[in-house]
């Protein structure tokens, strides 16, 4: 979830105006929150989230006590590669996450034999990626999913059409995962160099390295 903060401010002469704050992570709203309370000069301070739900300071404060414990503010990358001679796939994921107040990083790849093209390995490690994220026990989350493939981005967020039958029940089995989640998706496009981490762990898993960790980031 992201939260914006709108605060009416009122100076010393009586003057008052409004001013509202960039998207940010509801742990980062409450310390600016506790911060600014401390000038003394805020009249009203009121936090938005991503669906336009109204948040009170005490609200949000519960809200983030109850979900420190379990996996939050996730972010996936995720690539899919085809070797043509091979007819083999490599599927890679990268996971961060949040939990008890740490950060992580999961790093897991596949290798599939079952695919005919690269466009369903870029689509399979999307779905590879959404239970690796089940098996942490993710859900009724917003998730931002980033990938380097302009035509799989857009088609995921309807922006272009699918055309190809395959594609498509990939999206739909996609889709249909999600909503059993409860996951609302956030699809972010990235140039390739920014999606580094997936793509190697896809490669690695077409020449049969199998990777799978998760580790604590300091």
């Amino acid at each position: 979830m992201k939260i914006k903060m709108e605060m009416i401010y009122k100076a010393p002469t009586g003057t008052e105006t409004c001013f509202y704050s960039d998207e940010m992570n509801p742990e980062k709203a409450l310390l600016l929150a506790k911060d600014l309370e401390k000038t003394g000069r805020v009249k009203e301070l009121i936090f938005y989230d991503n669906y336009d739900t109204t948040w009170m300071y005490k609200e949000l404060k519960k809200y983030v006590e109850s979900v420190d414990s379990e996996p939050h503010n996730v972010v996936v990358f995720f690539d899919g590669g085809f070797d043509l001679e091979t007819k083999r796939s490599g599927l890679g994921c990268v996971i961060y996450y949040e939990q008890d107040g740490k950060q992580y990083r999961i790093r897991k790849n596949a290798l599939v034999e079952e695919l005919n093209t690269n466009g369903e390995a870029e689509y399979a490690s999307l779905y590879f990626a959404i239970g690796e994220l089940e098996l942490l026990g993710v859900h009724h989350l917003p998730v931002t999913f980033t990938g380097d493939s302009q035509g799989v981005m857009n088609q995921l967020k309807d922006e272009w059409p699918c055309y190809e039958e395959e594609l498509l029940r990939w999206i739909e089995r996609i889709e249909k995962k999600l909503e059993q989640l409860g996951i609302t998706p956030d699809y972010k496009l990235v140039p390739r160099k920014k999606n580094r981490e997936a793509d190697h762990l896809a490669t690695q898993a077409i020449n049969g390295i199998e990777i799978a960790s998760n580790s604590e980031l300091t």
